[in-house]
């Protein structure tokens, strides 16, 4: 039943494909609690001008979400991700609007990694250039047996600029991750599960969406969380990794806790325990 219903909310997104917009943002009622966010720009997912306003305008919308527990990203082109920046469009780039382009691409990124509740990436095909630096900001990747996935810029005679140089270290360790940007070589799904890549690399499916229900399984594992412990679980690991030495850390996770202890969310999370039901979260 999960399975079939996952079906029906891929096959719905996959239906709007020829529609102008972008970036679709929907809010399923079979999963309530979880925001799916896909990649609608045939036939590569190119990211435009276009298509990064369109995705910081979702982003923003979901921040101000207080009762969301997770973001589902993934993409309703088959077999492809997000092949990166679109360079077709690049080519009318003048020079000196470059840097400006590259920032505005970084943003973008920076603000889906800043998102306060966890962001899942469901990879299945492509994810190229910016497309994988997009994914290295979700929390958790999924992808499938036929993703194919590589920081390809040096190709191009650039560096990553979407925050690849300094999110893949931290993901794979630097000398995997100077190996992988110096080459540009691609990798396959079952090699970036063994390197760390992604959390998990499932068998694709029939209808091309492994790595998308099993991105939406773990999701479902979050809908019965409280929204505020899972921001501030989020907030704790993030920040307090950042901030270096262990004890440096541990202060960071004292006030997240703190930031825990006040909620309504918590008395509701005991009083459920005691009463042996299921919590009814609010996010406060």
């Amino acid at each position: 039943m999960f399975v079939r219903r996952l079906a029906t909310t891929f096959i719905k997104t996959r239906s709007l494909s020829s529609s102008t917009n972008e970036i679709l943002l929907t809010y399923p009622e079979s999963n309530p609690g979880i925001a799916l966010l896909a990649m609608n720009r045939p036939p590569v997912n190119a990211v435009s001008l276009s298509l990064g306003a369109q995705l910081r305008e979702k982003l923003a919308e979901i921040k101000e979400q207080k009762k969301l527990q997770g973001v589902v990203l993934y993409s309703t082109t088959p077999k492809v991700f997000c092949a990166g920046a679109d360079l077709k469009e690049r080519l009318f780039i003048k020079e000196e609007d470059v840097p400006g382009m590259v920032r505005t691409f970084r943003l973008m990124i920076q603000d889906m990694s800043e998102l306060p509740m966890p962001i899942i990436c469901a990879i299945d095909g492509v994810a190229m250039g910016g497309g994988l630096e997009l994914a290295l900001g979700a929390d958790i990747r999924v992808c499938s047996t036929n993703a194919r996935m590589a920081l390809s810029e040096t190709k191009l005679a650039i560096i990553p600029g979407g925050g690849g140089t300094q999110r893949l270290p931290r993901v794979v360790g630097v000398p995997r991750a100077k190996e992988l940007i110096f080459t540009a070589r691609d990798v396959f799904g079952p090699e970036a599960e063994k390197i760390g890549l992604v959390n998990y690399c499932v068998e694709q499916n029939d209808d091309g969406n492994a790595a998308f229900v099993k991105a939406m399984e773990i999701a479902s594992l979050l809908q019965d969380r409280g929204p505020v412990a899972l921001r501030m679980a989020k907030k704790a690991i993030t920040e307090g990794f950042e901030a270096g030495p262990v004890r440096k850390g541990l202060d960071v996770e004292h006030e997240c806790y703190m930031g825990v202890i006040p909620t309504t969310d918590r008395i509701e999370a005991l009083m459920a325990f005691r009463d042996k039901r299921k919590p009814n979260f609010k996010g406060e």
